[in-house]
């Protein structure tokens, strides 16, 4: 029994997932973008808030929930087939693909550990998709805490639309794919000619 207990802990890796996210407009200048404090953060992340509240009655309270800043910052949930898509990335056991895909979306409820999609998944063009705005990021390896410890990937999404983006989530094919991370966050409104900046960093915690 002991052993048993011993064994479901043993050599436990947990996955740290962020992500920053960088708005811009047509011209590469950057826009003010939201970022949640931890109260904000935890009602979005629990569904208690909404993401579109930035864009209604309660955006007269936001220095309750946050403040305006040149990016965001989020942690990410990760899924229930991110998990089991990452064990098969390790000894290559289920062939699963590297996770260099990126979606964003319209997406309003709380990420859960069953997501295998993202809630509502729009392109650049606010078309309802399953092909990722960013079907290939560029990846690289950087130093968080040892040398190359940390996954990174960055990509552009280039917005041609109106249109409130609200989750984002990380795959592992250009079109469906396992979702290893998702997230929804506070309302980041782009408009045709406008820019989304993903830099998504993974790393063993």
């Amino acid at each position: 029994m002991i052993k048993d207990f011993k064994m479901q802990f043993a050599g436990l890796i947990p996955l740290d997932v962020n992500v920053e996210i960088v708005h811009k407009d047509r011209e590469g200048n950057v826009k003010p973008i939201f970022q949640e404090n931890k109260l904000g953060n935890w009602l979005i992340k629990k569904g208690w808030l909404s993401p579109l509240w930035i864009n209604g009655w309660l955006n007269n309270l936001s220095f309750l929930f946050g403040y305006w800043s040149a990016s965001k910052f989020n942690s990410n949930l990760i899924t229930d087939a991110g998990r089991a898509a990452a064990a098969s990335r390790i000894n290559g056991s289920g062939g699963e693909a590297l996770f260099d895909k990126i979606g964003q979306g319209v997406g309003v409820a709380a990420a859960a550990n069953s997501d295998t999609a993202l809630g509502t998944e729009k392109d650049g063009a606010n078309t309802t998709t399953t092909t990722h705005a960013i079907s290939a990021a560029t990846a690289s390896r950087v130093t968080t805490t040892v040398t190359n410890d940390t996954a990174q990937l960055v990509g552009t999404v280039s917005e041609t639309a109106t249109m409130a983006i609200t989750e984002s989530g990380l795959f592992n094919a250009a079109t469906a794919g396992s979702l290893l991370a998702r997230q929804t966050f506070s309302a980041v409104n782009v408009v045709n000619g406008d820019s989304l900046q993903f830099t998504w960093k993974i790393k063993a915690a």
